[in-house]
């Protein structure tokens, strides 16, 4: 059973930056996806960010494209999601999670999920 554990979140002003974790154990993960999902309050969780665990390939959503980074490191088995110029809208709980299909982006996809880390843009 893959267990996930995100990282990093917090109170941040606008235009700050900050590099979510989160840390893969349990199973064989390294066919994987990991998406990085977010929900803000009255509102859907949405895809955000996802990466091919073996060969690193990346894909964003448009919200947060040209200011983020999705990467991992294989030997610390931690993914990271780095978001650049945070908006008051990033405002949201973010999600990391693990599928076996190739880069899907919708949450019924990913069959494990880590509780999720908070974060807050102030204006």
């Amino acid at each position: 059973q893959v267990q996930l554990v995100e990282s990093g979140g917090g109170l941040v002003q606008a235009g700050a930056a900050l590099r979510l974790s989160c840390v893969v154990s349990g199973g064989n993960f390294s066919s994987y996806t990991l998406g990085w999902f977010r929900q803000a309050p009255g509102k859907v969780r949405e895809f955000v960010a996802a990466i091919s665990w073996t060969f690193g390939y990346s894909h964003y959503s448009d919200s947060v494209k040209g200011r983020s980074t999705i990467s991992r490191d294989n030997d610390k088995n931690t993914a990271y999601l780095q978001v650049h110029q945070l908006k008051p809208e990033d405002t949201a709980v973010y999600y990391c999670a693990a599928s076996r299909l190739v880069m899907p982006v919708d949450t019924w996809s990913y069959d494990n999920w880590g509780p999720g880390t908070q974060v807050t843009v102030s204006s």
